[in-house]
């Protein structure tokens, strides 16, 4: 049985799956979290990269793939521009790359970055923390934290994160000479 778009998969299936050596497996996060830790025979294609190149992405393959990030989050929207793209083939890994560990699934480990939930934790908590402690002085300052739960609140309520977006475009998340046909050939070819 094959993975498809309605089921997502779970760690112990996607073991069977790369056991079997039947499906592509792609992480959707920035270069900085892949080179942090991923699972082994993945591939690197960010998000951004897709949601970029949607319109050029057709399928020269009869693979499955399956969808890696952090939660399972990016990796879900990875899936909807994917499916928009005319992919059916398509499944997510249920929990990210998180529930992979925890089921005590390989992880290879390099120099990265942080995961970006974490980076995303850091700039909230140093923005509201910046806007109390200025506007203890400057009472205009206090908007800046209200900013940011008003930026947090609409990601929880839409399930996307503008400084997760923001955030993935700092040179730390990116490769060094990273080269995005390369990388969408990991998706794309056969």
């Amino acid at each position: 049985m094959t993975p498809s778009a309605s089921t997502p998969v779970d760690p112990a299936r996607l073991r069977e799956l790369l056991g079997d050596n039947r499906i592509r497996l792609i992480d959707v996060r920035t270069p900085g979290e892949f080179a942090a830790a991923r699972i082994p025979g993945s591939h690197n294609v960010p998000l951004d990269l897709l949601r970029e190149h949607h319109h050029e992405l057709t399928a020269h393959h009869d693979d499955d793939v399956v969808l890696v990030c952090a939660s399972g989050n990016r990796a879900e929207q990875a899936r909807a521009v994917l499916d928009s793209a005319g992919w059916r083939r398509i499944s997510v890994l249920r929990g990210g790359i998180a529930a992979w560990e925890d089921d005590d699934g390989e992880v290879h480990r390099g120099r990265g970055t942080w995961a970006m939930e974490r980076q995303v934790r850091l700039a909230a908590g140093l923005l509201v923390l910046t806007g109390v402690l200025a506007g203890t002085r400057y009472e205009k300052a206090k908007w800046l934290a209200g900013f940011v739960g008003g930026g947090l609140t609409f990601a929880a309520v839409t399930d996307t994160c503008a400084m997760a977006r923001a955030l993935s475009l700092l040179p730390h998340n990116r490769a060094p000479r990273s080269n995005p046909r390369a990388q969408l050939a990991a998706l794309t070819n056969g």
